[in-house]
């Protein structure tokens, strides 16, 4: 058998993770027909199929195997990387972060500054989308940490808090001064949402004792800032994390309200794989980011 190179592995995981072959190319910057040449040199080299190909491109049981085990290897090659950059000085050189987007607009800012002050020259990529997505990009090797909401209960992560914030009630600006709804009259009023995938909604629902399944006539948004629009409009009123508040509430005519007693609340923290040199690394990183958030 003709020998595989870290180029076939890269994009048979890129096409197992997208399904489609033009979104695989797009993620490791390649044009479609050279990502789907690659992979079929690659099935060539190894006399079986990896890919059902139809109207979604699906892994064949082999190809599962295949991925799984080509994950691990790409794994250890970029632990190689980490290696030798600690090896090169022991500080951050290179790091690759996901985030959420509940948590991406109001920390990157400050965040940035304050390792790019504490490790000159670092080469920062920031990736941001849902959890269980960072949650996978992790195992796969394609981020060294992430930024989400805790906990992930996942074994072969490491999690260190970074900072714990209440979650606040916004409504249009004319309920201001109307008494606080408690969970039980929440779960009767107009909540709008982020859409499914978002941990922020699981938490929101969790608070109010909702179902996720239960039918819902409201309208859901993709982001924080579109729900708190929706509220401006008078279409009903939303959840949205402390840290939010400046961002989100600047230009519109909302108003903010507390909840009594036990508020809702989130624990942001950092996790990274068990396994990663840059351990050490990783927590010297979130001390810092913990003490600039106090």
């Amino acid at each position: 058998m003709k020998s595989i190179t870290l180029k076939h592995l890269r994009y048979a995981c890129a096409l197992a993770d997208h399904g489609h072959f033009g979104n695989a190319a797009e993620s490791v910057a390649v044009s479609q027909p050279a990502l789907s040449m690659q992979v079929r040199d690659l099935e060539e080299r190894l006399g079986l199929a990896l890919f059902e190909r139809g109207r979604s491109v699906q892994a064949t049981p082999f190809g599962l195997e295949f991925v799984t085990r080509a994950r691990d290897i790409l794994r250890s090659v970029d632990e190689l990387g980490d290696i030798a950059q600690l090896t090169q000085g022991g500080a951050l050189r290179h790091l690759r972060l996901g985030i959420i987007p509940t948590v991406a607009p109001y920390l990157l800012p400050g965040l940035i500054g304050t390792l790019k002050q504490a490790y000159p020259g670092l080469d920062l990529q920031v990736r941001e989308t849902v959890t269980p997505r960072l949650i996978a990009e992790l195992a796969g090797g394609q981020l060294d940490a992430a930024i989400v909401a805790l906990p992930v209960s996942e074994s072969s992560l490491t999690e260190m808090p970074l900072l714990h914030e209440d979650f606040v009630l916004v409504r249009p600006a004319g309920d201001a001064g109307k008494p606080v709804p408690d969970a039980r009259q929440l779960r009767e009023m107009r909540l709008l949402l982020l859409e499914e995938g978002h941990c922020f909604r699981d938490q929101a629902l969790a608070f109010c004792a909702m179902d996720s399944a239960r039918p819902r006539e409201w309208l859901d948004g993709s982001a924080l800032s579109t729900l708190v629009q929706m509220v401006s409009a008078g279409i009903g009123v939303t959840l949205i994390p402390d840290m939010a508040v400046p961002v989100e509430t600047r230009a519109a005519s909302v108003s903010i309200a507390r909840f009594a007693g036990k508020p809702p609340s989130r624990t942001i923290g950092m996790v990274w794989r068990r396994t990663t040199p840059l351990a050490a690394q990783l927590s010297a990183a979130c001390a810092l980011i913990t003490q600039a958030t106090a």
